[in-house]
């Protein structure tokens, strides 16, 4: 079995930002390898409780021999999107400390050959971030219609070839189905001019494919949504994301919570509610030069914080 590699990106900033407390209750809605959640787990020791979610089986058996120790843990092999239904029967009523999103795939996931999430590696069309899922990117690339394509190439991926490659895939569906990474991979070669870029020509389509199997923008946004019900006040969000799409979700969500009026301008009197957060941070923070110098991958990511202040 392949160790079960990776690199927890902006694990202080991220962990810090929640301002963690002995004795109140945080969930950390993507588990990965656990180091988020083990630095969770010593600073709210002994009476804290924390709740981590995954739908990965890989992560959570790497992370539950990490966090073996740990008693006031309780990880749940479910999507975060289940975040409310999963508190109910676990008889949490509210999030009392605050909620930990670190979004995107794991080194793992990207790396694993046999998951089929990197186009440098010969593997069958897969990138489900959840096993058990039966929908992967192999039923995307050779079901779905070419404007159907187009749109998630566009939308997630901000491929500019988009047409050209939508097309490409549905004639070479005409003859045989595209089964692997690497046949993909090399249709996208083909049918595209040659930049010089540092941006594998795949790069971007490989990551809408990914987006749209795991459902990654939708989940995000409905999510979000779901824990301000569940906040106490006071509660903290700390997200990080790792590509403008992602972070845009974010930044406009904690902007339209954080704002004291959304009327028109026309509009004489204000009956908006309240805002419910408070922005802890205006700009995103980012990864250290030191950090970024040991996981280059971090120099993407982004981290945003919000108070819940609705009492």
């Amino acid at each position: 079995m392949q160790k079960f590699n990776h690199y927890t990106v902006m694990k202080n900033e991220a962990v810090d930002a929640l301002e963690c407390e002995d004795g109140k209750v945080y969930v950390d809605c993507t588990l990965g390898g656990g180091g988020h959640s083990e630095l969770i787990l010593k600073r709210i020791s002994p009476s804290g409780r924390l709740i981590a979610f995954d739908v990965d089986q890989d992560a959570i058996n790497a992370a539950s021999e990490r966090l073996k120790d740990y008693k006031n843990l309780t990880i749940v092999k479910s999507s975060y999107t289940n975040i409310k239904q999963v508190l109910n029967d676990l008889e949490i009523e509210k999030i009392s400390g605050g909620v930990l999103f670190d979004l995107g795939a794991s080194y793992h996931q990207l790396t694993k050959q046999e998951r089929g999430f990197s186009f440098l590696k010969e593997a069958s069309l897969d990138m489900r971030f959840n096993q058990d899922e039966k929908f992967s990117a192999y039923d995307v690339v050779n079901t779905y219609s070419e404007d159907e394509l187009v749109r998630i190439f566009s939308e997630y991926g901000e491929e500019r070839f988009s047409k050209r490659i939508a097309k490409e895939i549905v004639a070479k569906r005409k003859n045989s189905t595209i089964k692997t990474t690497t046949e993909l991979a090399d249709l996208i070669l083909s049918c595209t001019p040659h930049i010089k870029s540092k941006v594998h020509p795949a790069t971007r389509v490989f990551q809408a494919i990914r987006i749209e199997v795991n459902h990654e923008l939708q989940n995000v946004k409905q999510t979000l949504n779901d824990i301000l019900d569940l906040l106490e006040f006071g509660a903290i969000i700390s997200v990080i994301s790792f590509h403008s799409l992602e972070d845009r979700i974010v930044k406009q969500f904690f902007k339209y919570h954080s704002v004291r009026c959304h009327c028109d301008k026309t509009q004489a009197i204000c009956n908006c509610p309240p805002p419910v957060l408070e922005l802890v941070n205006k700009k995103p923070i980012e990864a250290s030069d030191e950090e970024i110098t040991e996981n280059p991958p971090s120099r993407s990511a982004k981290l945003r914080v919000a108070r819940y202040i609705k009492k």
